[in-house]
């Protein structure tokens, strides 16, 4: 099985680039599943049900979400209704939606757990402790098993993938933007990255027009955030995964670029 998983959508342009390189994608590396993070996909802030529906059509089979999940309002009455969308599990109890999901591909069962982390964010529940939970509750319908860690700190992120690896398939970390250079196979068999990267204006910083960014740091001075335009990107990467043992068996990162 081959499972594409694209990092963080940015906006209008994010959505610009999977309509541009996902079809081509999913041919070129004979995909069974896509996954995405969509947390930045509403004009860089969460996203709506109509830009979730988008995002579908498009080809995503299944959104993952981080710190910005409650930054449109809308977010709070529809994630209940939509099992396709989940929310780090590690947000308290009471807290909308879900933390974990289940898709049926071609047979097999594949389960979706999406965690934050807490250094530099939310302090939320504790994520090491709390995926051993979910972990254990997908494991008894399926050992195909992908994390999300939207997280900022890269010790945090390594730490969790080493605390995870040969309990789960791939821990795939996001919120940075920027891809990292250390996709691997642990030594139990999981597949990680400390940051799939950014899928959206190329010529930005992390997304944002990067004059208002450089006038926010040379002023200290609020700005609001624009998408920056001009070239797009994708970034993601594909996990080669034994159907029967749940173990990765390659992963390759993607960086592509086209002008918008």
């Amino acid at each position: 099985m081959n499972i594409l998983f694209i990092g963080d959508i940015y906006g209008n342009p994010g959505r610009s680039a999977i309509r541009v390189f996902l079809k081509d994608l999913k041919e070129k590396y004979k995909v069974d599943l896509t996954i995405a993070n969509g947390e930045n996909a509403a004009g860089g802030k969460g996203i709506t049900r109509a830009i979730a529906n988008e995002l579908y059509a498009a080809g995503i089979d299944f959104l993952t979400m981080g710190n910005h999940v409650w930054d449109q309002q809308s977010a709070v009455s529809f994630i209940d209704e939509e099992p396709r969308l989940i929310r780090p599990a590690n947000y308290p109890l009471g807290a909308p939606g879900k933390g974990y999901g289940i898709i049926r591909v071609a047979g097999k069962k594949v389960g979706v757990l999406n965690l934050s982390g807490r250094v530099y964010l939310p302090s939320l529940d504790d994520p090491f402790s709390i995926s051993i939970r979910w972990i254990n509750e997908l494991a008894k319908e399926t050992n195909i098993i992908l994390v999300d860690f939207h997280a900022e700190a890269t010790s945090e992120k390594i730490a969790l993938g080493w605390f995870l690896d040969g309990k789960v398939t791939a821990v795939l970390g996001t919120h940075t933007h920027v891809q990292t250079a250390d996709a691997r196979l642990l030594e139990h068999g999981t597949a990680y990255i400390t940051d799939v990267g950014m899928t959206g204006p190329r010529d930005s910083v992390l997304g944002v027009k990067k004059e208002l960014i450089i006038k926010r740091f040379l002023t200290q001075m609020p700005v609001k955030f624009e998408a920056a335009s001009g070239p797009i990107q994708i970034n993601a990467v594909v996990i080669n995964v034994d159907d029967n043992t749940g173990r990765a068996l390659q992963i390759i990162p993607i960086q592509i670029t086209a002008t918008a």
